[in-house]
This record gives C-alpha cells, sequence and structure tokens, in this order.
C-alpha cells in the first residue's frame, strides 16, 4: 500500500496509460493530491480533477516548469514522436528528479540528450492490463538500488514490474509482452468466429473462450509445472485436444508465434533508432 508514501509524482500526458497509472496509484492507497497531470486535452483534465488529482493545462508553460522543478518523480506519458517537442521548453527545469519513461522505442541515450545528465533516468515498457491493474511491465535503469526501488513501488501498481539486465532487452519485452496482448485479442477473434460457425452465438464462444484463457492464464501462474507440461497434461494421444494440436503443429504454429515476436523486435530497434 502507498497510504504513507510521500513523494509527488507529476504525469506529462494524461493518455491510458497515464490514467492506468494514477487508477492504480489511487487503489493503492497513494494521496490524490500528491500526483498531478500535464495535458493539453480539457476534458481529460476534468476526469483527473474528478479523482483529486492536480490537473495542469499544457498551455500554461511557466507554472507547469515551477511544478515540475518541485516534483520528485516525473512519468513521461506523451507520445514518443513528439517527445522533443514537448520536453524541449522545459529544460531549464530538470534538476535530480526521478524521471519514469514509459514511451516505446524511445532510447535512455535520447532521453539524456533533452533532460540532462542530472536527472535519474528509468525506462519502462508496460502494456495495456495495466489499465486494469494487471499489467506487465519490462524495465531498465542504470540507477542504484534505492532509486530502483521507488520505480518499482510506482509502476508495481498497474500490475507485474520486471526488470531487465539492459536496455536492449526491452526490445524483447515488448515482443513478449508490451505488444502481445494483440496477440491473445486475435486469437479470441478467430475461436468466437470458429465458435459461431460451429452453431454457438458470438456471445457465447466470447465467453467460454475468454473464460477458459483466463483460467488457463491462472493454472499457468500458480502450478509448479511449465506450460509445456500442462499442455501434455490435457493432450490424451488420439483425444480431441490432440487432433487440435496437431493441426497447429502441420502448421508450424509455434514457428508463426516466433517470426511474429520477432518481426515486433526488429521494429521496435527500428523505431529506437529512428
Amino acid at each position: 500500500m502507498l497510504s504513507n508514501f510521500s513523494k509527488t509524482i507529476t504525469f506529462i500526458g494524461g493518455g491510458n496509460m497515464a490514467e492506468a497509472l494514477i487508477t492504480g496509484l489511487l487503489a493503492k492507497g497513494l494521496t490524490a493530491s500528491l500526483i498531478s497531470v500535464i495535458d493539453p486535452d480539457t476534458q481529460k483534465l476534468q476526469n483527473f480533477a474528478g479523482k483529486g488529482v492536480n490537473a495542469l493545462n499544457a498551455d500554461n508553460l511557466e507554472q507547469n516548469k515551477q511544478h515540475l522543478a518541485k516534483s520528485d518523480i516525473v512519468i513521461l506519458a506523451i507520445k514518443p514522436q513528439v517527445v522533443a517537442d514537448v520536453l524541449t521548453p522545459f529544460a531549464d527545469v530538470w534538476d535530480s528528479q526521478l524521471v519514469i519513461s514509459i514511451l516505446a522505442g524511445v532510447p535512455l541515450a535520447r532521453l539524456e540528450s533533452l533532460l540532462g545528465n542530472n536527472v535519474r533516468l528509468v525506462r519502462a515498457m508496460p502494456n495495456t492490463p495495466a489499465m486494469i491493474q494487471q499489467g506487465a511491465t519490462g524495465v531498465f535503469s542504470k540507477l542504484p538500488p534505492d532509486d530502483k526501488a521507488l520505480a518499482t513501488q510506482v509502476l508495481s501498481a498497474s500490475g507485474l514490474v520486471l526488470w531487465v539486465e539492459n536496455e536492449e532487452l526491452l526490445h524483447a519485452v515488448t515482443a513478449v509482452s508490451g505488444s502481445a496482448p494483440a496477440y491473445f485479442f486475435y486469437m479470441f477473434e478467430s475461436m468466437i468466429k470458429a465458435g459461431q460457425n460451429f452453431g454457438l452465438t458470438e456471445e457465447q464462444a466470447k465467453n467460454l473462450a475468454i473464460q477458459t484463457a483466463l483460467g488457463s492464464a491462472k493454472m499457468a501462474l500458480e502450478s509448479q509445472d511449465s506450460p509445456a507440461v500442462l499442455r501434455q497434461k490435457v493432450t490424451s494421444p488420439n483425444g480431441t485436444t490432440h487432433s487440435a494440436i496437431c493441426v497447429f503443429d502441420d502448421n508450424q504454429f509455434g514457428e508463426i508465434v516466433e517470426k511474429a515476436m520477432q518481426a515486433c523486435v526488429n521494429r521496435s530497434i527500428e523505431l529506437s533508432k529512428n
């Protein structure tokens, strides 16, 4: 719980991931008045203000500069393509703040060029289930353990936090978790369509497929058996499941998944270079 947490947190950007983190922080007991959001969207700001969060209009540059200079933690939650435009006006406010970036494809070196060497930088790759506090976030930083612990405390409000040993591994994190919710949603789409073709209603097929995925994920998390062993246990020789697995194997399902994830890694690397 964060009921005794006393550091101030300012979000630059109030989009979905910022809202997810803020919702999680509030659910963990963080005092709303410790949180601020800078965003140009007045409707978003009204929604945040309704939760007791300090809502700061992005147009008020001088006020926002003063606010950022006094913040303990700053979370960068803007779109990657506007990072320079948004951060350049704040070039003179950075001192020793802990800055956590959740910007996809923006490496630490790029952030250091915009923020200077005094800030304590953390780079994180969350995913969309953070919006319901069930996210998985890969994190990298060169900072000492105390700063990493502080970043973990903040980011864990939205789910699992996993630190990686070098920044390049965040490309793998992007493929395994950052982009991965879409893989499962795609699988659901196909299963629901197939269920309808077999005579189920869309609602019946949806509920069966998604509940099965939820239960399977919970089993995989809690079981001491690996996913491979769990699959083997439910796949009786010459049974119905075996028939389905054979089709997956015949069509190189494993290779398709690996190729898709490799494409995700490659694109992540391209974005980081650009």
